[in-house]
């Protein structure tokens, strides 16, 4: 089963979503307290990153 190879938007796109889910979860920890939700953070970022529709070029 071979897959296509990922297109260079396709790939700035998951990196996009995880540089916010990084922030989003380095802020969510300082102010909480809770070192976890940088992990959920990462989590929500990549997620949203391999979800959304690819920009069209």
């Amino acid at each position: 089963m071979a897959s296509e190879p990922m297109s260079p938007a396709r790939r700035r796109q998951l990196i996009v979503g995880l540089v916010i889910g990084a922030i989003v979860g380095v802020g969510i920890s300082l102010w909480t307290g809770f070192w976890l939700w940088l992990a959920a953070g990462l989590a929500v970022g990549l997620a949203t990153g391999a979800l959304m529709k690819p920009p069209s070029e």
